[in-house]
């Protein structure tokens, strides 16, 4: 298999998986943001998603102030933020016209109506008040467009690194959420056990869809160590970091075959921190920490899968003279879908 189109197979399902995540985040944190709260708690609030992807810098560089509209605007519809919705979805697509041959004419169509649609909504978005059912469509679109792939595509490699992309940003996207949530969002002491706070863990478990299934699970009230139990251990919750790294170790054993690779090494280190862990051990060294600290590895694997099969598009990448991003992947053509990342 030609890297190009792997990585193009990968990026495809990582921007598609990132809209995703990015739309599950603003939903909740926009229906928080109704909640009675001083002005200083409410700034605090919506540094939350820049906190998580990285990017409040940027964002305080061209936004005169961090409030509801000026995030939501830069996170959705602004197409100079790589980790927002639109500039996403249009990187997927992007990808995905670049290996029309690889893939099916039903996912072709299911992200090219997509991207269609998207620009007629950012062109017609007036109100705040209109992103609450936006997010809850490309949540929709994201869950059609893996449908469609897994109910048409052949179980060849393309199929395998389309599942890998998609793995190694859900973890990266679980693991942040519930970093930001345990040490950004958490309320004052005297709301800690309070309705602000059961709110906001209900807020969480709502983001990564997985309320219903704590409920189910523990049957009992919602208490910090059990949501970080769930998200962080279980592998039975489709969005936990060990549930992705089963995935994930799965995906690189099959695409290896027995000879391995220092990916696979990587990932199956990752993934038996996780079988092997328990969470009273996970909160005694601080969560904040062990989450830090899985983002690293995480970032680490992620670049050594460049490293190893992407890496005649990453050589072709430094030698035009593209730039790391925050996360130290390229900005190439091949990874990105269009010259210059797919900028307007």
């Amino acid at each position: 298999m030609l890297s190009r189109t792997a990585a193009h197979a990968y990026w495809m399902a990582r921007y598609m998986e990132r809209a995703e995540n990015a739309a599950r985040m603003l939903n909740i944190m926009h229906h928080m943001s109704l909640l009675p709260k001083i002005a200083r708690e409410g700034v605090r609030e919506w540094n939350a998603p820049l906190n998580i992807t990285g990017t409040l810098s940027e964002f305080c560089g061209r936004y005169p102030e961090v409030n509801a509209t000026n995030v939501l605007h830069f996170m959705t519809f602004d197409r100079d933020n790589p980790f927002g919705i639109f500039e996403s979805v249009f990187r997927a697509r992007e990808n995905a016209r670049s290996i029309r041959e690889k893939i099916t004419t039903e996912m072709w169509e299911s992200l090219n109506a997509t991207w269609l649609d998207m620009k007629k909504a950012r062109e017609e978005h007036k109100s705040d008040r209109d992103y609450g059912r936006f997010f809850e469509w490309i949540k929709e679109r994201s869950h059609l467009f893996r449908g469609v792939t897994h109910g048409t595509i052949l179980r060849d490699d393309t199929f395998l690194f389309v599942r890998l992309g998609t793995f190694v940003e859900r973890a990266d996207s679980t693991a942040r959420i519930l970093d930001v949530k345990y040490h950004i969002l958490l309320p004052s002491l005297q709301d800690v056990g309070g309705a602000v706070d059961y709110y906001q863990w209900v807020a969480l478990l709502r983001s990564v869809s997985a309320f219903e299934s704590y409920r189910k699970v523990y049957r009992d009230v919602i208490v910090p160590i059990r949501v970080a139990e769930m998200l962080v251990l279980r592998e039975d919750m489709p969005r936990s970091l060990h549930a992705c790294l089963d995935e994930i170790l799965e995906i690189l054993t099959e695409v290896n075959g027995p000879s391995g690779t220092e990916a696979r090494r990587k990932a199956g280190e990752l993934h038996a921190r996780l079988h092997f862990g328990e969470i009273r051990e996970i909160f005694s060294q601080g969560l904040h920490e062990y989450l830090t600290d899985f983002l690293k590895r995480i970032t680490a694997l992620s670049q050594e899968i460049h490293a190893r099969y992407f890496v005649a598009v990453e050589r072709r990448a430094c030698s035009e003279g593209d730039v790391p991003e925050n996360n130290g992947l390229f900005r190439s053509p091949a990874i990105f879908g269009g010259a210059g990342g797919g900028q307007s």
